[in-house]
């Protein structure tokens, strides 16, 4: 699998863009805020449907004007298909893949698996559980059509509860109501809960031996996942939970408050790893996905490094490198340094620059 070309037009500091990729690695290099990262993020948006920003689709629309287009082929199997994004500032994006419109985005599922990794991740394990929730939520939401519709529906029933328990501080009137959304968020928590802990497990297989390697054997890894609330007592504990709840006016328990422990030689790095345990770790926490999505799903991802080199040392640059051969890699930096002192093969080559790209 690999990204052909890419077409951008009105999207971010693009006004427009045609560019053809290399199936192997292609370097983006120049100053910063040049709209290196912008291209990886048109990349990973197309294939997801979401920002690794996390941005609003108003902000990725360029200024005074009303919206934006993107158009990807890739190339999988041997057959080429192209996804076409639509981005408007007051309605939902529109999607169409092979000239076909889709309505979801679980419809992209299996079409594309893309392994975005940027500095904010060798911080996934000092950050709070929220980046470790989307650490899973984004890789299983690549490898598990189930688990990506369960998760949606799963937040739509969360934020329609919370609303519900906001009105019943003055309408207490419907209370009985609330019984129907929790029997929905337990059906999808259930299903959430469950998926975590068989993709812990099979993470977990992967992980171990690369992070033995990143450490010269020194280092065991081990990831245990922390739900909230196991699935069986999901609905006995929401349940118990309640009067808390109406309280509060939040939903306080459920797969929306689960953490991930991180495990180094027996000692949780969370609170007592040392700052290179932790960067480590997330360093090999992301190369496992590549493997993973390799072995679930018998294809290669798109692995799109964000100014990542930087943050590494040459021992960790040097393992990074080698381990991307077989795989389509886009990668930003300011300078080819790294490149030319690691003796790495770079295959296409694309200096940025005010919104403009040439190669």
């Amino acid at each position: 699998m690999y990204v052909k070309s890419l077409e951008l037009k009105n999207f971010r500091n693009y006004d427009s863009l045609c560019v053809s990729f290399d199936q192997k690695t292609n370097i983006f290099y120049g100053d910063n805020a040049q709209g290196k990262t912008n291209i990886l993020e048109a990349v990973y948006l197309c294939g997801t449907t979401k920002s690794h920003r996390s941005s609003k689709d108003r902000e990725m629309i360029q200024f005074n004007k009303d919206e934006a287009h993107i158009r990807m082929q890739i190339s999988k199997a041997e057959v080429v298909h192209r996804i076409d994004m639509h981005l408007k500032k007051n309605k939902p994006k529109g999607i169409a893949i092979d000239g076909i419109p889709i309505r979801k985005a679980s419809d992209l599922f299996g079409i594309i698996n893309i392994v975005f990794f940027s500095p904010e991740d060798l911080n996934i394990i000092k950050n709070g559980p929220s980046e470790r929730r989307r650490f899973v939520d984004s890789e299983l939401s690549q490898l598990n059509h189930i688990y990506l519709i369960s998760l949606a529906n799963y937040n739509k029933v969360l934020i329609q509860r919370n609303k519900l328990l906001r009105e019943l501080k003055d309408t207490r009137s419907l209370l009985c109501t609330l019984d129907v959304w929790d029997e929905q968020l337990i059906n999808y928590g259930r299903s959430l809960i469950e998926e975590r802990t068989k993709f812990i497990e099979q993470l977990n297989e992967i992980l171990s031996d690369i992070h033995l390697q990143l450490t010269g054997g020194s280092e065991q890894i081990r990831l245990i996942y922390e739900p909230n609330t196991k699935a069986d007592d999901f609905f006995q504990k929401l349940k118990e939970n309640r009067p808390r709840d109406l309280q509060l006016r939040t939903s306080t328990l459920g797969p929306h408050r689960d953490d991930l422990c991180v495990e180094i030689n027996g000692i949780d790095i969370r609170k007592y790893g040392s700052q290179g345990q932790q960067r480590t770790a997330a360093l090999s926490m992301k190369l496992s996905e590549i493997y993973l999505v390799k072995k679930m799903m018998k294809d290669t991802p798109i692995l799109l490094l964000d100014d990542v080199l930087s943050e590494l040392d040459s021992s960790r640059q040097n393992y990074l490198l080698k381990s991307i051969g077989d795989i389509q890699t886009f990668i930003t930096c300011t300078g080819l340094d790294e490149f030319m002192e690691n003796q790495f093969d770079v295959n296409k080559v694309f200096k940025v620059a005010e919104g403009r790209i040439a190669t």
